[in-house]
């Protein structure tokens, strides 16, 4: 299986775990809640589906009711195929979201990852950004002394463009510190509350919370262009 199609498989997967949907939904939400999936076709995701239900992790069913008695009317039109998660495929992914190694800390994996946090557990989230905290500052290094060494040989828009993609990274990198700095804060803990009992803390819970505030400058995970 490729990097590529592993990817999509995982956003599949942890798509339909929030609902059952037919193709074009999915395709939907994978390009508008998915950056990384931006530019794919329905010729990449239909045989990813099919892959899916072939292995089980995924069951076919058609349109309810009403959608059957629409299409019905129309000469050549059928019913959508509705794609809905199987107890097989809830555990294959939560297998995956389990996963840390470095395959979730690449560009377009860590976008997937990142967007399914609210799935994963706290510990995973925090070895999956600490991970792409330290890739990220190993390629800072990289560039940095590469910059040091070619900085007299370029003119001066290649240095800009150089200087640019340095700051993205940066700019990512205080990203993360503020992510990690919240996780291990604790936000997602239960506190106690006036009568003894555990409330949970509204601005998070194990499904993982954020800093919130207007900082507009905060990279998106998905956009290749701030890694």
């Amino acid at each position: 299986m490729s990097r590529r199609s592993g990817i999509l498989e995982f956003a599949v997967l942890g798509l339909l775990r929030e609902s059952p949907m037919h193709g074009y939904e999915l395709r939907k939400r994978l390009n508008t809640s998915l950056g990384v999936f931006r530019a794919f076709s329905y010729g990449t995701l239909y045989p990813c589906l099919k892959t899916l239900v072939a292995n089980g992790w995924l069951i076919e069913e058609s349109g309810g009711a009403r959608e059957e008695a629409l299409a019905a009317p129309l000469a050549g039109r059928r019913a959508k195929i509705v794609y809905r998660l199987t107890a097989e495929g809830k555990e294959h992914f939560e297998e995956l979201l389990s996963q840390t190694g470095p395959d979730a800390y690449e560009d377009e994996h860590f976008a997937a990852r990142f967007a399914f946090f609210g799935q994963t557990s706290r510990d995973v989230r925090m070895r999956v950004l600490e991970g792409r905290r330290s890739r990220l500052e190993e390629r800072l290094e990289k560039m940095r002394a590469s910059l040091a060494r070619t900085r007299e040989r370029l003119d001066d828009y290649t240095l800009e463009l150089q200087r640019h993609g340095m700051e993205s990274v940066e700019r990512e990198v205080r990203w993360l510190n503020e992510l990690i700095e919240t996780e291990r804060a604790g936000r997602d803990q239960r506190r106690p509350d006036s009568d003894g009992s555990a409330q949970q803390d509204s601005t998070s819970g194990e499904s993982g919370g954020l800093p919130r505030h207007g900082d507009s400058s905060r990279p998106d995970p998905s956009d290749d262009t701030a890694t």
